[in-house]
């Protein structure tokens, strides 16, 4: 695919640029702050659907539309493929792999993970839990924000993986092959799906034009990863190196739009975790803070009603401080607070 003079280009000559070589963006309600989400349709042998969006009447409703629209329905689907475990990407997956009988294709470390979805779920909130009160969150709001994470696992599912993938392997369809390549920190099992043919990458959540994906601090999905806490942002932005040696012309993402300069674009996130990680450097000059009352100074009571996103964030920015010696972490009556080396 070439596409001279890309960054002019709107949204809709993206997708149609997408779709021109079989790829369909099926957007997708959810329940959820960030707003809908991107399936993508690959029109080929087998028929392939990429994510599923959030396990609901309306967005099955919309995804069956918008199979018609394209001249298919929910049973000739032959594979599904999944980008990551975060349920507004593959909520409708057990329903669709049922009525369907399609193969399933994802990470190899999701095919435990999706076995039972609800208990992963659980433990996935139990994690974060340990992770708010280690950090300063008061245990009455952790405990209420538990709840609520409980009530949401509705909108997952389970599902059973039988084309496990690994990193640099190639998944092959009749007209294309898309080169699996695993990039966690968004999430531990974030995959993308590289056309190098067509210089098209399809990137889940690993790359969003209009937000900075979150790099949530996740439950590890290996025993391989060790006992400490997994440092997401780290992790992240080794993720976003390697995919900026990618020669793509069009990234086609997990919500909103596509991105045609995914260089540019990585190269300004690096800026930006590189400002906000000065921040709380400045922050930490005045004593020690916990990562909860770091994020409250920042974000005020997002912080209070979206702890674990901005406890995640702070965890990560401060990683780096500790990465370069510039921060040093003491616990004390089991809760970690930070302070700047030398102030």
């Amino acid at each position: 695919m070439t596409a001279p003079d890309a960054s002019a280009r709107s949204a809709a000559e993206l997708l149609g640029l997408a779709a021109a070589a079989g790829i369909h963006r099926l957007e997708l309600p959810t329940p959820f702050l960030v707003g809908r989400v991107n399936c993508y349709l690959v029109r080929d042998e087998p028929l392939t659907l990429i994510d599923t969006g959030p396990n609901s009447g309306t967005a099955l409703d919309e995804l069956e539309l918008k199979l018609a629209e394209h001249g298919c329905a929910v049973e000739d689907l032959e594979l599904i493929v999944i980008t990551h475990q975060h349920m507004d990407h593959l909520g409708l997956l057990e329903i669709i792999q049922r009525r369907s009988g399609a193969e399933l294709a994802a990470l190899h470390l999701l095919g435990p993970y999706l076995k039972d979805f609800g208990a992963s779920a659980a433990a996935d909130d139990e994690f974060a839990l340990q992770v708010m009160r280690r950090h300063g969150v008061p245990s009455e709001l952790a405990t209420a924000l538990g709840s609520v994470g409980a009530a949401f696992r509705a909108f997952g599912s389970s599902g059973t993986v039988t084309r496990p993938l690994h990193d640099g392997d190639d998944l092959v369809l009749r007209d294309r092959t898309l080169r699996v390549l695993h990039r966690p920190g968004h999430s531990p099992s974030d995959t993308v799906f590289w056309d190098d043919q067509r210089r098209i990458l399809i990137a889940g959540d690993h790359l969003l034009a209009h937000i900075s994906s979150n790099p949530l601090v996740s439950r590890p999905l290996s025993q391989a990863h060790g006992t400490g806490r997994p440092q997401a942002l780290i992790e992240y932005i080794d993720s976003m190196r390697a995919t900026r040696e990618l020669a793509a012309e069009l990234v086609l993402t997990g919500h909103g739009a596509p991105i045609v300069d995914h260089v540019a674009l990585i190269d300004e996130r690096f800026r930006m975790h590189e400002r906000r990680a000065r921040k709380i450097l400045r922050m930490l000059a005045a004593g020690r803070l916990t990562a909860y009352e770091l994020a409250l100074q920042m974000w005020g009571n997002v912080a209070v009603t979206q702890a674990y996103l901005t406890i995640s964030e702070v965890l990560g920015h401060v990683d780096l401080l500790l990465r370069d010696g510039l921060v040093r972490g003491h616990d004390e009556d089991e809760i970690t607070r930070f302070e700047a080396i030398g102030r």
